[in-house]
């Protein structure tokens, strides 16, 4: 019995809303089990990264287990570095931070104050701004004391989600020890040599991004907070971090400066106007100079696409959406690509087998 094919447009018909059908199941799924999908996601993106000094090991002529071993102590060592080191600091600094917004806001409110009397001098302004800024210092001041309390919240949060870092933690170990099978099971079920090209595909974005973002992330960094010491800004080391975190999600650096400049505004505005266009000079060239060399053409993604990306991640998983939305769009837009140009075919490509 022959069975008839159905036109183009009936069959694009169709799947457009069994894709989104499955999309909006996926979605109620992923909200469901959010906790324990972020927990997951987050032990595959830390097993993702030890797999560097674990091949490194391997490299060196060392046993994959004694690898293992050894990659899991420097790691333990690092953190542990970090937490008598770093950690205080920056938590001293947040601490300094909520106490001293109050006051930092009543500088600014004083501040806008001074110009707003200065304007009133201006009689040859066209209109009277006296109460747009009336307006702007007390919507300013409820919201910098809103982000002072949810300073505080996030605090307790990042206290009460110890059991979720303790899991993500045995996790990470199980993916290290025992990631390969569990890949390998999940590729079983494309064609072979589909499923060669997918692994390649998934682990060549999610390295490019991740490696890039984070070398751009640490250079930014530690240049912003020798800048600042520099320059005699409060809370250089926290500042600093800061910029450094939003520049690992695209058009985060400009929206970090933006935050760290505000607050340091109000405290002396012209160190705000300061701290501004370094910190944008020294981003311009960590974005055109260093960047290049380091990711090169990262995503090929277009920048609607880039920001639809975000808020479905940020809508799927909060930080940990953010953090894979890019590297994610990126395998999906090559998978596309390649599905299009009909390249799905078997062809000689590097092996993932670990020794």
């Amino acid at each position: 019995m022959q069975v008839t094919k159905l036109p183009r447009w009936l069959s694009i018909g169709i799947a457009f809303p069994l894709a989104i059908l499955n999309g909006w199941v996926l979605l109620q799924f992923v909200q469901y089990f959010q906790p324990l999908v972020n927990v997951f996601v987050a032990a595959i993106l830390l097993a993702f990264i030890l797999d560097y000094p674990i091949e490194f090991f391997q490299s060196q002529g060392i046993k994959r287990k004694l690898a293992i071993a050894g990659a899991l102590l420097l790691t333990i060592v690092l953190v542990v570095a970090l937490g008598i080191t770093l950690v205080p600091l920056i938590l001293e600094q947040i601490y300094e931070l909520a106490n001293a917004l109050p006051t930092w806001i009543e500088s600014g409110s004083q501040q806008l104050q001074a110009f707003q009397d200065w304007a009133l001098k201006q009689q040859e302004l066209p209109i009277n701004i006296s109460g747009l800024i009336t307006q702007l210092v007390d919507r300013l001041s409820s919201q910098l004391q809103t982000f002072t309390g949810r300073i505080l919240s996030i605090a307790v949060d990042t206290i009460g989600t110890l059991v979720n870092v303790l899991l993500t933690v045995v996790l990470t170990i199980y993916m290290v020890l025992n990631g390969d099978k569990l890949w390998d099971g999940i590729f079983q079920w494309f064609p072979a040599h589909i499923s060669t090209q997918v692994r390649q595909l998934l682990r060549e974005d999610f390295q490019n991004y991740f490696i890039g973002q984070a070398s751009l992330g640490a250079i930014l960094s530690v240049t912003l907070i020798l800048v600042f010491l520099l320059l005699q800004i409060p809370l250089a080391l926290l500042f600093g971090l800061t910029i450094g975190f939003f520049s690992l999600f695209p058009f985060g650096t400009t929206i970090g400066i933006l935050i760290v400049a505000l607050l340091v505004g109000l405290q002396n505005f012209w160190l705000g106007v300061e701290l501004l266009a370094v910190s944008v000079g020294i981003d311009q060239i960590n974005s055109n100079f260093i960047a290049p060399r380091i990711l090169g053409n990262l995503t090929g993604l277009n920048p609607v696409w880039v920001v639809i990306s975000l808020l479905i991640g940020a809508k799927l998983g909060g930080i940990i959406g953010l953090l894979v939305a890019i590297p994610l769009a990126s395998f999906i837009k090559e998978l596309a690509d390649r599905w299009r140009a009909g390249v799905f075919k078997v062809e000689s490509l590097p092996s993932f087998d670990k020794n």
